[in-house]
């Protein structure tokens, strides 16, 4: 709070030539110098303080502000990197046991709590196509089939101005599917989802899907029970960690921040 809108009222003039009661309880005689109350250097922590004192104080804090905002970026990049390595041999998470799910999970929560987009529905870093690098939920791994029969990648687009989202699955037979695709290294989808976002509020929203096309072009209505909530955990511009209601949990790259979904 500033000091302007909190002053404490001024201290009582006092004698620097006397020790007796009578003086101290009437103080008169010669005053001393006054600290100006008005100095911009001043806070209502450093009352107290002679000017020159309080501009050296808030020096310091600013530094050690600053310091400590390194620090906080230094140590997401030492757990992004820790975080990559347990995933890398776990196939999106197809092959993680309970124990690597849980391992997973401790890291993604130190990574959450230096998470620097605070509000990440407001970010632009939102924005762009998103590969997802693993996930705790089955039906995406689609774990259920043979290796051969699951999706290869799985990509997700959003559009943070429009609250639009774009799922893409690549299945194993992509290449029987025309190239819809500019990037001739990223497989066409085989099926993609669209949905519309509602926030709850300024990292959480309601996900309700529209329409799946199979192969990438077959447009079908999706179900009215095609709908969920994901709250976004962490946001940079290379990581995104998400939550969903059902208690899964997402952890994606960006690979193309340019995309935007078609409309």
């Amino acid at each position: 709070m500033a000091l302007s809108a909190l002053s404490p009222p001024p201290p009582p003039s006092f004698t620097t030539t006397t020790t007796t009661t009578s003086k101290l309880l009437h103080p008169t005689a010669t005053v001393s110098p006054r600290i100006n109350i008005n100095n911009n250097c001043l806070s209502a922590a450093a009352a107290t303080l002679a000017p020159a004192a309080q501009c050296k104080w808030r020096t310091h804090v600013s530094f050690f502000s600053g310091l400590l905002s390194n620090n906080k970026t230094k140590n997401a990049e030492v757990i992004k990197e820790e975080l990559l390595e347990a995933i890398a041999p776990l196939d999106r998470g197809a092959e993680a046991s309970p124990e690597d799910q849980q391992t997973i999970d401790q890291i993604a929560r130190k990574l959450e709590a230096v998470n620097p987009t605070k509000e990440p529905l407001k970010s632009n870093l939102l924005n762009g196509k998103w590969e997802l690098i693993y996930t705790t939920s089955q039906s995406i791994l689609q774990t259920s089939r043979p290796k051969l029969l699951r999706s290869r990648t799985n990509y997700q687009a959003i559009n943070a101005d429009t609250l639009r989202a774009q799922n893409m699955e690549s299945g194993p037979f992509f290449n029987q599917v025309p190239p819809i695709q500019t990037d001739d290294s990223v497989p066409p989808p085989e099926a993609m989802v669209t949905a519309d976002l509602t926030p709850l509020n300024a990292k959480k929203v309601a996900v309700k899907f529209d329409f799946f096309k199979l192969g990438g072009l077959i447009p079908v209505k999706a179900p009215d029970r095609a709908r969920g909530e994901l709250e976004i955990t962490y946001l940079d511009e290379e990581l995104r960690v998400s939550r969903g209601d059902k208690g899964n949990l997402f952890i994606l790259k960006m690979v193309d921040p340019s995309y935007r979904i078609p409309t």
